[in-house]
């Protein structure tokens, strides 16, 4: 059973960075599979200590919010197109490092 079309994978794939947290709505329109928004919308909080742990929608922060992460979505396109992704991310040491790895093991046939 196929759970995305190739092409729809890819072009999910390109938008994302892996610093970005996908609105449920967005996923939607988007056309996300159900059952990955399902499996991996989650409430998230932000962390003060530094910046790259707070959540801003728009320009404004917000102690919490409803989504996907999109380096949890590279994950499962990745998995979804055959890839070992445990392997090709084990030395990413990032959200964004794991997102261009899946990417980058794409454009090379893996």
């Amino acid at each position: 059973m196929i759970e995305i079309a190739r092409h729809r994978a890819l072009a999910l794939l390109s938008e994302c960075t892996g610093d970005e947290i996908w609105s449920v709505e967005h996923c939607h329109l988007r056309r996300v599979p159900e059952h990955w928004i399902e499996e991996d919308a989650t409430p998230l909080e932000s962390g003060f200590r530094s910046d790259n742990q707070t959540i801003y929608v728009g320009k404004q922060r917000v102690n919490q919010y409803h989504g996907v992460r999109d380096v949890d979505l590279a994950v499962r396109i990745g998995r979804a197109l055959g890839l070992d992704v445990e392997r090709i991310t084990a030395n990413s040491l990032s959200r964004r490092g794991i997102v261009l790895a899946i990417k980058e093991a794409i454009m090379d046939g893996e």
